[in-house]
């Protein structure tokens, strides 16, 4: 193969991505990371000041990028930011479900409005915009890119993490089951599961010298993760480079998994 074959893999030029959870950790630095790539940026999330400020950060670096904020639990405004996407930039190409929230707590003292929160957010959201934004992929008929943000913690229990662990959980086998289902549609679908890195959602990981200290031995590489190591591994699964993957969960954990 040529040079030029290898960059083509990876080529996102062009492509439509709509990320969830657009303003949060993974969301901001996927959006970023493929504008940078030539993708055209539909961002989605509760705030509209804060989906604004970053579509606007896009714009001035010379990407493309609009925005609507919804709640991915409602359906109604998943409808309509799938909607938005189509009509705003023709297509959707690539589907990152990035919101997401975490509620920990021990199971008898947890209210049963926190856990119902997490598998909202985690689950059923994740499961609204795979529906609304698949139905447009199969429509095309040009296949499609979707990424599932799970977790580590999808496979890996935690004390207070009864809700968290569980949704996370879900999210992994969504992945797998649309994987199978989407198949023949040549709509990839994988799943993204990173241990801790640092975003607003685990920030008090990071105060907590203790829990770091005791959280860092179990990472083969010697540190938690920043957001700029998600990068990667998105561009990988939203490029042709990950034509003959789907339903896989790749770990981006520095090893915690391994061992």
């Amino acid at each position: 193969m040529k040079k030029q074959d290898i960059q083509d893999l990876f080529d996102v030029s062009g492509k439509v991505a709509l990320i969830t959870g657009a303003t949060g950790g993974f969301g901001t630095i996927a959006a970023k990371g493929l504008a940078a790539g030539g993708a055209r940026i539909m961002a989605t999330g509760r705030s509209s000041s804060k989906l604004e400020s970053l579509a606007r950060e896009i714009v001035q670096d010379g990407g493309e990028a609009a925005f609507l904020a919804g709640d991915p639990v409602q359906e109604e405004d998943v409808k309509a930011v799938v909607k938005h996407t189509v009509d705003t930039f023709g297509a959707i190409d690539i589907l990152i479900t990035a919101a997401g929230v975490n509620k920990v707590s021990p199971i008898t003292e947890q209210p049963v409005e926190d856990w119902q929160e997490v598998m909202d957010v985690n689950v059923r959201g994740t499961w609204l915009f795979c529906k609304e934004a698949g139905r447009v992929m199969i429509e095309q008929g040009r296949g499609g890119k979707v990424i599932l943000v799970s977790s580590t913690r999808g496979m890996l229990g935690m004390s207070g993490y009864a809700a968290y662990s569980p949704s996370k959980g879900a999210v992994t086998l969504m992945a797998k089951s649309l994987g199978c289902e989407w198949g023949p549609h040549k709509i990839n679908v994988n799943a993204i599961a990173p241990t801790v890195f640092r975003t607003a959602l685990t920030q008090w990981m990071f105060d907590d010298d203790a829990f770091y200290k005791n959280f860092l031995r179990r990472i083969p590489i010697g540190r938690l993760g920043e957001p700029e190591d998600f990068v990667g591994t998105v561009i990988f699964l939203s490029s042709g480079a990950s034509d003959f993957m789907t339903g896989a969960v790749l770990y981006v954990d520095g090893g915690y998994t391994a061992g």
